[in-house]
């Protein structure tokens, strides 16, 4: 994958799970961030996921969304995925952005 396979640290350096994998590449604009904020609410304080989606509006809006909420977000990472690579597109490799998400303290 993106290779995040370590354990999460938290503030108190204290090993935690390792992050949840939310894959949303195929969605479209609202549902990444719609099944980000279920996933987010269902989550304990803490919880990590690693957001996988390809929607070019996802880029901006799982940011926003994740501010808006209190919850944490780093961008890790924007990427080709050659396996997704379609002849109808002429071939090339769509792209596709990864995201780190922490769920806050407040509920979302």
């Amino acid at each position: 994958m993106c290779g995040l396979t370590a354990p999460v640290m938290n503030d108190r350096t204290a090993p935690s799970s390792p992050p949840t994998l939310l894959d949303f590449r195929g969605y479209r604009c609202p549902l990444p961030v719609v099944k980000l904020e279920a996933a987010l609410r269902a989550a304990a304080p803490g919880a990590a996921f690693l957001v996988f989606a390809d929607d070019p509006v996802a880029a901006v809006d799982i940011p926003h969304a994740c501010t808006q909420g209190a919850n944490p977000c780093e961008r890790l990472a924007d990427r080709a995925d050659q396996r997704r690579a379609s002849p109808a597109g002429g071939g090339r490799a769509r792209s596709y952005y990864v995201f780190r998400v922490t769920r806050g303290e407040n509920p979302a």
